[in-house]
C-alpha cells in the first residue's frame, strides 16, 4: 500500500488546495468503509451458503437412512420395534434441521432488508478549482469540420469543457480541455459531436 501524502511537505500550498486535498482524503475514506462493508456482507453470505450445503448433505443422509430402513435388503431389515427406534431418531433430526434451515432463512431476510434499507449513494458534485490558479487551456478540434451532408463546413454550436488538477513540482496548474460541438448550418442532419482523441 502506497504512504499517505505529506501536506506538510508543502507549506506555501494555498487554503483552497489543502481543503481541495481534504475533501479527497474524506471520500477515500468513505469509499474504503463501503467497500470493507460490502466484503463483509460477501463473506457473511459465503457463511449461509456453507451453512446450507452442511443442511443439505445432513439431509441427504437421513434420507439414505430412511430409505436404507425401509427398503433395504429383507436379510438386514430390523424388527418393527427397531425401526420405530431409528424412524423417531430421524424424525427428531429432521425436526432440528428444519429449525436450523428456519434460522438461517431469517439471517438472510434480515441481511437483505439491511442491505436495502442502505441509502443509495449520493452522486459526486464536481469540485470547482481555485480561481487564482494558473490555466493551461488546450483546444481539442476534430479532425474535419466539414458537414456530412456537403453544404459546407459546421459551425460550432457549443463545447463541453472539463478542468483537472495538474502538479508541477514547485507550482499547479489547472489544465482546461475543450471539445468545440458542431452542427449542419442549415439543419439538414441530426446534430454532430465530433472529439478527436485526447493525447495521453
Amino acid at each position: 500500500m502506497s504512504q499517505p501524502f505529506d501536506l506538510n511537505q508543502f507549506p506555501d500550498l494555498p487554503p483552497e488546495v489543502v481543503k481541495a486535498f481534504a475533501a479527497v482524503q474524506f471520500e477515500l475514506s468513505v469509499e474504503r468503509a463501503a467497500r470493507q462493508y460490502e466484503q463483509a456482507v460477501v463473506a457473511e453470505k459465503d457463511a449461509f451458503i456453507t451453512e446450507l450445503k452442511d443442511l443439505i448433505e445432513k439431509l441427504e443422509g437421513q434420507v439414505g437412512q430412511y430409505r436404507h430402513a425401509k427398503f433395504g435388503p429383507k436379510s438386514e431389515k430390523l424388527d418393527p420395534a427397531q425401526l420405530e427406534l431409528a424412524l423417531e431418531d430421524l424424525e427428531t433430526a429432521i425436526a432440528e434441521t428444519q429449525a436450523q434451515i428456519a434460522a438461517v432463512e431469517e439471517k438472510i431476510a434480515a441481511s437483505a432488508s439491511d442491505s436495502q434499507k442502505a441509502a443509495p449513494r449520493a452522486p459526486r458534485k464536481a469540485r470547482a478549482l481555485p480561481e487564482h490558479l494558473l490555466r493551461v487551456e488546450r483546444v481539442i478540434e476534430p479532425d474535419s469540420i466539414a458537414c456530412p451532408c456537403g453544404c459546407g463546413d459546421m459551425v460550432r454550436i457549443g463545447e463541453d469543457r472539463t478542468e483537472r488538477l495538474d502538479f508541477i513540482p514547485a507550482r499547479y496548474q489547472v489544465i482546461v480541455t475543450v471539445r468545440p460541438k458542431y452542427a449542419c448550418p442549415k439543419g439538414r442532419t441530426a446534430m454532430a459531436a465530433f472529439r478527436a482523441c485526447s493525447e495521453a
